[in-house]
């Protein structure tokens, strides 16, 4: 397992743009709503998707608008295009929601995500790591 920071600073050097986090509480959904505004940087592409082919995942004008619902084992981040449509849902198992000292989310990820195109696309990523944390005890 590894602690995310959900303003993705880490792994994807997004520690430079805009992140806004609030804890929401409606009849609809009950949970932690987060945003990353892509102000620029290059588009980055995944080119697996059966339906959806080359499917744009990061770029200028892009939004990563992400949910830990209250409870859940689950991270759900969408990946939103600058025309406002969704390119991919990236849903991360989790095994908690924690936060640092500084009060910035952090997911503790399990091994396995999932991801679905609006094209109708589902791909499970990562099975190698929940195979080798299997096989390591």
């Amino acid at each position: 397992m590894t602690r995310k920071r959900l303003n993705r600073e880490a792994k994807w050097g997004f520690q430079f743009y805009p992140y806004h986090q609030k804890h929401i509480e409606t009849d609809f959904f009950s949970g932690l709503a987060t945003v990353i505004e892509l102000t620029d940087g290059q588009n980055l592409y995944w080119d697996f998707f059966e339906k959806a082919g080359k499917t744009q995942v990061a770029g200028a004008g892009m939004k990563w608008l992400q949910f830990v619902p209250n409870g859940k084992k689950h991270c759900v981040t969408a990946k939103i295009l600058p025309n406002g449509r969704v390119s991919v849902w990236y849903v991360d198992v989790i095994e908690a929601l924690e936060f640092d000292e500084d009060g910035m989310a952090v997911i503790v990820d399990k091994y396995l995500d999932v991801l679905f195109t609006p094209q109708g696309d589902v791909w499970v990523a990562d099975k190698e790591e929940l195979d080798a944390a299997y096989e390591s005890g």
